[in-house]
């Protein structure tokens, strides 16, 4: 491997744009040396602004590109499958954003064929990085919760009832806010509390997103814009969680509400992403109360950004790329890998059974 990690990026959207490469120009091992994207202007844009050597549109040559020694995918949800399998059999290492695939068994043959390649694998589940998030995970594995009884999420956005392109398609993007919001916090809430042996869920549309922003008329949304389950953890823990586009009054700036709580029997934590910095702690006698994130968990270790720079609830998400390099470079897994994608996305597809059959779903525990 060349003295840096060669990046490159497919999918030159915002995320890219506002997320990875940041993340990229951080680090002082990793360098941005190309840019796919089916949009061959859009390729030709971020050339110019990203300063890539390497653009394309066609994701196979790009992937076999010698001077590229790892990829980021950022693309429609069902692009994610062939691109992984395109990128892990030329022995590029692999930063996929979520959901991995459009169902488990595609996230499953992701992780199997990047294990076989012997390549770091990682899902981008963004808010593990949130320093509060980190904190309470401390709080919680460290015993100081005492023994954690409940979970829940709450994930509310104010969104334009527009359309929201391929995202509102099942053939695109498999389901909505179930995929796009709730899955991450399906997946802290199985790393702060082991894992979902069974859930209950339900879904619903309630807009139909059948024009354009600017009025033109378009196919209607076929996926959610609300979803929710009921879980009960193989500890004995019981989990609850909610996710909506629809919650007016709930923008916050763009980044909406997001409360997730662990109640255990010493100690209540919440994490908060409009102010990821603190925790709410309570105990029995003291109500919830903020206190500040530890320094050391204001960063991912050996990160060189000032968690003080920038809008808090925007740069912990540049740690993504720092945790990706890192695993490159050290010779060991990343976390969250592919794998993690593939357990959150299991209970994902059994929210959606749920909710179609009326009934609980029990959970594979090794879905390897």
């Amino acid at each position: 491997m060349a003295s840096q990690v060669r990046i490159g990026i497919i999918g030159a959207g915002a995320v890219s744009d506002y997320h990875h490469v940041p993340g990229i120009r951080l680090d002082p091992r990793a360098e941005l040396v190309g840019v796919c994207d089916s949009n061959a202007a859009l390729v030709e844009k971020r050339r110019g602004e990203w300063g890539c050597p390497i653009a394309t549109t066609d994701y196979e040559e790009f992937c076999r590109h010698e001077k590229i020694d790892a990829v980021i995918i950022a693309t429609p949800n069902h692009t994610h499958c062939p691109i992984a399998l395109a990128a892990v059999a030329c022995g590029k290492h692999v930063l996929c954003e979520k959901p991995l695939g459009l169902n488990a068994a595609e996230a499953r043959q992701m992780y199997r064929a990047a294990e076989k390649a012997g390549v770091v694998h990682m899902t981008a589940f963004t808010y593990r990085f949130a320093p509060a998030m980190r904190y309470l995970r401390h709080l919680v594995r460290s015993g100081a919760v005492g023994e954690p009884r409940h979970f829940r999420s709450q994930r509310f956005l104010d969104w334009p009832e527009t359309s929201w392109g391929w995202r509102q398609y099942k053939r695109s993007a498999g389901a909505g806010d179930l995929f796009d919001m709730t899955i991450h916090r399906i997946d802290f809430a199985i790393d702060l509390m082991g894992p979902i042996a069974q859930v209950c869920g339900a879904v619903r549309r309630f807009v139909p997103r059948d024009r354009t922003a600017d009025g033109q008329p378009c196919p209607p949304s076929e996926v959610d814009d609300w979803s929710s389950l009921i879980g009960e953890f193989r500890s004995g823990a019981v989990g609850v969680w909610e996710g909506t586009t629809l919650a007016k009054g709930y923008g916050r700036n763009g980044f909406g509400h997001e409360w997730a709580e662990v109640n255990g029997s010493q100690l209540s934590v919440v994490y908060q992403l409009h102010c990821p910095n603190q925790v709410l702690i309570g105990r029995t006698g003291q109500d919830l109360a903020p206190q500040p994130v530890p320094a050391e968990f204001l960063v991912a270790p050996g990160s060189p950004r000032d968690p003080h720079q920038g809008e808090p609830a925007t740069v912990f998400r540049y740690d993504v790329v720092w945790e990706f390099v890192s695993a490159i470079v050290e010779g060991r897994p990343a976390v969250p890998s592919f794998y993690d994608g593939l357990r959150a996305q299991v209970v994902a597809d059994a929210v959606l059974e749920s909710y179609a059959q009326r009934r609980w779903i029990a959970i594979d525990d090794e879905p390897r």
